[in-house]
């Protein structure tokens, strides 16, 4: 069960922001770095996204990306599984290693890097030609996992780590469409699940669900946070304060500031992470 903390300085003046700790929450010089990013700048065409962001993520640890529409949150985390170069047009510059190792090296294969690291979208986007079953199983095809082998074992561990086993268990034959929209998240989330990850990537899974979808993703991403490194994109304040342990709050493509989020959301560092948190603008 989450712990409140006191809430005080900048965001005693918002009462909509209801801190929390999650159960995961850090020990100090106990955390292993998964992600150290160097300068990381990303562009389309001649519009730059992000501009020399440097931040260490680290493993095991729920980390929010906060910030305005259109600040470079979701082009950010597509940079970490080299999801940004499949658009026509895009640069990437700068250092991104993942467990020491530089993704953007020549002999690093795209797809099998986003094996580990994993990415559930904003729009639950099951294939819906395929079943429950089909879709659990698809990344696997996809990477020629030996995996596949165990198929029903795998479709039944990744299931229950989405939370989503008793509900489909009679219905795996079934199309993936057909679901909820949030039985439809965590059947994207268990798809992602299944190759085995170290690192998920969440692009705002829950602005297209409803608050009790949404609270079951988030009561999922904390049990999530204690074998996975996950990163996640949100636009509610709330929602970064409910589940993550440390929070990144980016304003026009720059990283103004990063810290645990207890320290950010009360008592920030600079004046603009305390302007948007207290809803000056945003």
């Amino acid at each position: 069960m989450s712990s409140a903390i006191e809430v005080k300085s900048a965001a005693k003046t918002n009462p909509n922001i209801n801190l929390t700790l999650p159960d995961s929450a850090e020990k100090e010089g106990s955390l292993k770095t998964k992600f150290s990013i160097k300068n990381l700048s990303a562009w389309f065409g001649n519009q730059q996204a992000i501009r020399a962001i440097s931040m260490d993520i680290s493993e095991k640890q729920v980390t929010a990306i906060i910030g305005p529409s259109g600040c470079g949150k979701s082009t950010f985390i597509r940079c970490l599984n080299r999801m940004h170069e499949l658009v026509p047009g895009t640069q990437v510059e700068g250092l991104v290693k993942f467990d020491g190792y530089n993704i953007y090296d020549k002999g690093v294969d795209p797809v099998l890097l986003r094996r580990r690291v994993g990415m559930v979208f904003q729009k639950p986007n099951p294939f819906p030609t395929m079943s429950v079953r089909e879709n659990v199983l698809a990344g696997l095809k996809l990477t020629k996992s030996e995996q596949i082998k165990r198929a029903p074992e795998t479709v039944e561990r990744a299931l229950q780590q989405a939370a989503l086993w008793r509900e489909v268990r009679d219905r795996l034959d079934e199309p993936g469409a057909g679901l909820s929209g949030g039985q439809q998240q965590r059947l994207c989330i268990a798809r992602a699940l299944a190759v085995e990850p170290d690192v998920l990537l969440m692009d705002e899974p829950c602005s297209a669900l409803d608050p009790i979808a949404t609270a079951r993703i988030e009561d999922l991403i904390h049990g999530l946070a204690e074998s996975y490194t996950i990163i996640i994109v949100t636009h509610n304040m709330q929602q970064a304060a409910r589940v993550s342990n440390r929070t990144a709050f980016f304003l026009l493509g720059e990283l103004v500031e990063f810290g645990k989020t207890n320290q950010l959301f009360t008592a920030p560092k600079d004046k603009r992470t305390e302007d948007y948190i207290t809803g000056k603008f945003g």
